[in-house]
Protein backbone atom coordinates (compact mmCIF):
# COMPACT_ATOMS: atom_id res chain seq x y z
CA UNK A 1 0.00 0.00 0.00
CA UNK A 2 1.32 3.32 -1.00
CA UNK A 3 2.95 5.17 2.41
CA UNK A 4 0.89 8.16 1.95
CA UNK A 5 -2.64 6.30 1.94
CA UNK A 6 -1.63 4.14 5.04
CA UNK A 7 -1.11 7.15 6.98
CA UNK A 8 -3.76 9.10 5.93
CA UNK A 9 -5.83 5.65 6.60
CA UNK A 10 -4.09 5.05 10.25
CA UNK A 11 -5.77 8.79 10.94
CA UNK A 12 -8.86 8.66 9.62
CA UNK A 13 -9.63 5.90 11.22
CA UNK A 14 -13.70 4.87 11.85
CA UNK A 15 -15.37 7.51 8.97
CA UNK A 16 -18.19 7.58 11.67
CA UNK A 17 -19.91 11.65 11.34
CA UNK A 18 -20.72 11.91 14.80
CA UNK A 19 -18.50 13.94 17.16
CA UNK A 20 -17.05 11.25 19.24
CA UNK A 21 -16.47 13.54 21.93
CA UNK A 22 -20.13 14.34 22.58
CA UNK A 23 -21.47 13.08 26.29
CA UNK A 24 -17.93 13.51 27.82
CA UNK A 25 -18.77 16.86 28.99
CA UNK A 26 -22.36 14.99 30.85
CA UNK A 27 -20.44 12.36 32.73
CA UNK A 28 -19.93 13.11 36.00
CA UNK A 29 -17.65 10.24 36.86
CA UNK A 30 -15.35 11.38 34.10
CA UNK A 31 -15.09 14.92 35.86
CA UNK A 32 -14.25 13.09 39.05
CA UNK A 33 -11.51 11.01 38.27
CA UNK A 34 -10.32 14.38 36.85
CA UNK A 35 -10.60 16.41 40.04
CA UNK A 36 -9.20 13.90 42.13
CA UNK A 37 -6.15 13.22 39.69
CA UNK A 38 -3.90 16.12 39.75
CA UNK A 39 -1.84 14.80 37.37
CA UNK A 40 -5.05 14.28 34.82
CA UNK A 41 -5.76 18.05 34.33
CA UNK A 42 -8.32 18.57 31.58
CA UNK A 43 -7.18 20.18 28.27
CA UNK A 44 -9.80 21.70 26.33
CA UNK A 45 -8.76 22.07 22.53
CA UNK A 46 -10.09 25.03 20.98
CA UNK A 47 -10.45 25.45 17.34
CA UNK A 48 -13.10 27.32 14.43
CA UNK A 49 -13.22 25.71 11.23
CA UNK A 50 -15.94 26.98 8.06
CA UNK A 51 -16.75 23.41 7.68
CA UNK A 52 -19.96 21.85 8.74
CA UNK A 53 -19.49 19.00 11.99
CA UNK A 54 -19.87 15.76 9.92
CA UNK A 55 -16.95 17.31 7.66
CA UNK A 56 -15.20 18.70 10.56
CA UNK A 57 -14.82 15.05 12.06
CA UNK A 58 -13.83 13.68 8.71
CA UNK A 59 -12.12 15.63 6.91
CA UNK A 60 -10.62 18.45 8.47
CA UNK A 61 -6.85 17.29 9.52
CA UNK A 62 -7.04 18.40 13.50
CA UNK A 63 -11.08 17.02 13.69
CA UNK A 64 -9.05 13.51 12.53
CA UNK A 65 -6.63 14.01 14.47
CA UNK A 66 -8.77 14.50 17.56
CA UNK A 67 -10.43 11.41 16.92
CA UNK A 68 -7.20 9.92 16.86
CA UNK A 69 -6.80 10.93 20.10
CA UNK A 70 -10.05 10.13 21.49
CA UNK A 71 -9.14 7.38 24.22
CA UNK A 72 -7.16 10.18 26.48
CA UNK A 73 -9.94 11.50 28.96
CA UNK A 74 -7.90 14.43 29.47
CA UNK A 75 -8.61 15.97 26.08
CA UNK A 76 -12.18 17.78 25.35
CA UNK A 77 -12.83 19.56 22.44
CA UNK A 78 -14.76 23.03 21.91
CA UNK A 79 -14.76 23.77 17.87
CA UNK A 80 -16.79 26.25 16.65
CA UNK A 81 -18.55 24.86 12.77
CA UNK A 82 -19.69 26.86 10.28
CA UNK A 83 -17.86 29.52 11.63
CA UNK A 84 -17.73 33.44 10.34
CA UNK A 85 -16.35 35.51 13.07
CA UNK A 86 -12.82 36.25 14.21
CA UNK A 87 -10.30 34.37 16.02
CA UNK A 88 -10.33 36.46 18.91
CA UNK A 89 -14.06 36.54 19.32
CA UNK A 90 -14.16 32.35 19.76
CA UNK A 91 -10.78 32.01 21.74
CA UNK A 92 -12.00 34.80 24.49
CA UNK A 93 -15.90 33.26 24.14
CA UNK A 94 -13.83 29.98 25.42
CA UNK A 95 -12.24 32.11 28.24
CA UNK A 96 -15.31 33.62 29.75
CA UNK A 97 -16.81 30.23 30.29
CA UNK A 98 -14.21 30.29 33.50
CA UNK A 99 -12.93 26.62 34.72
CA UNK A 100 -9.40 25.57 35.60
CA UNK A 101 -8.58 23.86 32.44
CA UNK A 102 -5.64 23.83 30.14
CA UNK A 103 -6.91 25.28 27.12
CA UNK A 104 -4.93 24.59 23.79
CA UNK A 105 -6.35 27.29 20.54
CA UNK A 106 -5.45 25.97 17.53
CA UNK A 107 -5.86 25.91 13.48
CA UNK A 108 -8.06 23.46 12.22
CA UNK A 109 -5.87 22.57 9.28
CA UNK A 110 -3.42 21.07 11.91
CA UNK A 111 -2.71 17.90 12.09
CA UNK A 112 -1.20 15.92 16.06
CA UNK A 113 1.40 13.92 15.20
CA UNK A 114 2.03 13.80 18.62
CA UNK A 115 0.02 10.79 20.46
CA UNK A 116 1.66 12.43 24.04
CA UNK A 117 -0.11 15.61 23.02
CA UNK A 118 -1.89 16.23 26.49
CA UNK A 119 1.17 15.11 28.19
CA UNK A 120 3.36 17.70 26.48
CA UNK A 121 1.34 20.52 26.90
CA UNK A 122 0.58 19.98 30.83
CA UNK A 123 4.63 19.37 30.47
CA UNK A 124 5.66 23.05 28.63
CA UNK A 125 3.06 24.83 30.96
CA UNK A 126 4.81 23.16 34.01
CA UNK A 127 7.54 25.86 32.26
CA UNK A 128 6.10 28.05 31.36
CA UNK A 129 2.45 30.35 31.57
CA UNK A 130 1.94 30.62 27.57
CA UNK A 131 3.70 28.09 24.89
CA UNK A 132 3.48 27.39 21.17
CA UNK A 133 5.52 25.04 18.69
CA UNK A 134 7.68 28.31 17.46
CA UNK A 135 8.78 31.51 18.61
CA UNK A 136 11.21 34.05 18.88
CA UNK A 137 13.15 34.84 21.67
CA UNK A 138 13.48 38.53 20.93
CA UNK A 139 11.21 41.99 19.82
CA UNK A 140 12.65 44.11 17.31
CA UNK A 141 10.48 47.49 16.44
CA UNK A 142 8.08 47.73 14.32
CA UNK A 143 8.37 43.79 13.74
CA UNK A 144 5.51 42.35 12.50
CA UNK A 145 5.89 38.69 12.25
CA UNK A 146 7.80 36.18 14.94
CA UNK A 147 9.66 34.91 12.40
CA UNK A 148 10.82 37.54 9.48
CA UNK A 149 12.74 41.08 10.06
CA UNK A 150 10.91 43.85 10.13
CA UNK A 151 8.92 44.43 6.85
CA UNK A 152 10.65 41.65 4.93
CA UNK A 153 10.30 37.68 4.19
CA UNK A 154 13.93 37.45 5.23
CA UNK A 155 13.96 35.20 8.50
CA UNK A 156 15.35 36.28 11.87
CA UNK A 157 18.55 35.70 13.41
CA UNK A 158 18.92 31.74 14.24
CA UNK A 159 20.03 32.54 17.74
CA UNK A 160 16.44 34.39 18.04
CA UNK A 161 14.24 31.61 16.78
CA UNK A 162 13.48 28.48 18.74
CA UNK A 163 10.55 25.48 18.07
CA UNK A 164 9.98 23.27 14.89
CA UNK A 165 7.05 22.90 12.90
CA UNK A 166 6.45 20.52 10.00
CA UNK A 167 4.59 21.58 6.78
CA UNK A 168 3.12 18.94 4.01
CA UNK A 169 -0.72 17.62 2.78
CA UNK A 170 -0.86 15.33 5.45
CA UNK A 171 0.12 14.35 8.77
CA UNK A 172 4.06 13.86 9.91
CA UNK A 173 5.25 16.65 7.40
CA UNK A 174 8.53 18.30 6.52
CA UNK A 175 10.22 19.51 9.82
CA UNK A 176 11.13 23.09 9.89
CA UNK A 177 13.62 23.49 12.24
CA UNK A 178 14.01 26.98 13.77
CA UNK A 179 15.69 26.53 16.69
CA UNK A 180 16.37 24.66 20.21
CA UNK A 181 13.28 24.14 22.27
CA UNK A 182 11.92 24.68 24.90
CA UNK A 183 13.13 28.07 25.00
CA UNK A 184 11.46 31.63 26.57
CA UNK A 185 10.22 33.31 23.54
CA UNK A 186 8.67 36.97 23.25
CA UNK A 187 6.23 35.97 20.58
CA UNK A 188 4.95 32.76 19.74
CA UNK A 189 3.50 31.48 16.28
CA UNK A 190 -0.70 31.39 16.72
CA UNK A 191 -0.92 28.45 15.19
CA UNK A 192 -0.74 26.89 18.41
CA UNK A 193 -1.05 28.19 21.58
CA UNK A 194 -1.71 26.81 24.87
CA UNK A 195 -1.97 27.93 28.54
CA UNK A 196 -4.08 27.64 32.06
CA UNK A 197 -7.62 29.68 32.13
CA UNK A 198 -6.86 30.67 35.21
CA UNK A 199 -3.24 31.83 34.71
CA UNK A 200 -4.96 34.43 31.84
CA UNK A 201 -7.91 34.99 33.54
CA UNK A 202 -5.89 36.25 36.51
CA UNK A 203 -3.95 38.35 34.56
CA UNK A 204 -6.44 39.96 32.74
CA UNK A 205 -5.16 38.67 29.21
CA UNK A 206 -7.39 37.92 26.38
CA UNK A 207 -7.21 38.50 22.74
CA UNK A 208 -8.13 41.91 20.88
CA UNK A 209 -11.11 41.29 18.75
CA UNK A 210 -9.80 44.27 16.60
CA UNK A 211 -7.95 41.76 14.82
CA UNK A 212 -9.75 38.54 12.95
CA UNK A 213 -7.07 36.03 11.98
CA UNK A 214 -4.00 38.24 11.33
CA UNK A 215 -1.65 39.78 14.37
CA UNK A 216 -4.00 38.31 17.03
CA UNK A 217 -1.28 35.69 17.81
CA UNK A 218 1.79 38.36 18.54
CA UNK A 219 -0.58 40.91 20.47
CA UNK A 220 -1.87 38.49 22.83
CA UNK A 221 1.56 37.78 23.41
CA UNK A 222 2.67 41.53 23.71
CA UNK A 223 -0.07 41.91 26.27
CA UNK A 224 0.91 38.48 28.11
CA UNK A 225 4.25 39.59 28.17
CA UNK A 226 3.13 43.18 29.41
CA UNK A 227 1.26 41.47 32.33
CA UNK A 228 5.05 39.76 33.24
CA UNK A 229 3.41 36.14 32.04
CA UNK A 230 6.14 33.57 30.96
CA UNK A 231 6.44 32.33 27.24
CA UNK A 232 8.12 29.96 25.90
CA UNK A 233 8.13 27.38 23.03
CA UNK A 234 7.91 23.60 24.15
CA UNK A 235 8.36 20.18 21.52
CA UNK A 236 5.12 19.28 20.34
CA UNK A 237 5.02 17.43 17.21
CA UNK A 238 2.71 18.54 14.73
CA UNK A 239 2.01 19.52 10.99
CA UNK A 240 0.51 22.24 9.85
CA UNK A 241 -1.33 21.88 5.85
CA UNK A 242 -1.01 25.98 5.85
CA UNK A 243 2.02 28.27 5.25
CA UNK A 244 0.68 31.18 6.08
CA UNK A 245 -0.87 34.17 4.25
CA UNK A 246 1.98 36.85 5.40
CA UNK A 247 2.17 39.84 3.23
CA UNK A 248 -1.51 38.95 1.68
CA UNK A 249 -3.60 41.95 1.59
CA UNK A 250 -5.67 40.96 4.50
CA UNK A 251 -2.46 40.68 6.39
CA UNK A 252 -1.07 44.34 5.09
CA UNK A 253 -4.71 45.97 6.24
CA UNK A 254 -4.22 44.50 9.85
CA UNK A 255 -0.62 44.62 9.68
CA UNK A 256 -1.51 48.75 9.71
CA UNK A 257 -4.06 48.15 12.61
CA UNK A 258 -1.59 46.09 14.57
CA UNK A 259 1.16 48.48 14.44
CA UNK A 260 -1.35 51.76 15.01
CA UNK A 261 -2.00 50.08 18.41
CA UNK A 262 1.51 49.35 19.55
CA UNK A 263 2.24 52.98 18.55
CA UNK A 264 4.44 52.20 15.39
CA UNK A 265 2.65 53.67 13.00
CA UNK A 266 -0.69 56.29 12.70
CA UNK A 267 -3.55 55.85 10.38
CA UNK A 268 -7.32 57.01 10.10
CA UNK A 269 -8.04 53.24 9.62
CA UNK A 270 -7.00 52.62 13.40
CA UNK A 271 -9.04 55.19 14.67
CA UNK A 272 -12.40 54.35 12.91
CA UNK A 273 -11.30 50.71 13.93
CA UNK A 274 -11.42 51.55 17.37
CA UNK A 275 -14.37 54.00 17.61
CA UNK A 276 -16.75 51.12 16.06
CA UNK A 277 -19.57 49.44 17.49
CA UNK A 278 -18.31 46.40 18.85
Amino acid sequence: MNMKRWIKKLFHGSSAPANPFVGREDDPTHFHHLAVNSASRMVEVVSATRLSERDFWNRAPLGISLKRLQDDPRLFPTIIYENKRGLPEIYNQCLDTGGDAIVVFIHDDVWIDDYHFCDRVIAGLQCFDVIGVAGNRNKSAGQTSWIFLKNTQVFDKNENLSGAVAHGNGPFGEVSSYGATPASCELLDGVLLAASKPVLLSAGVKFDPLFNFHFYDLDFCRTARQQQLRLGTYPICITHESDGATFSAPWQQQRELYQQKWGEVRSARFSAAMNSPS
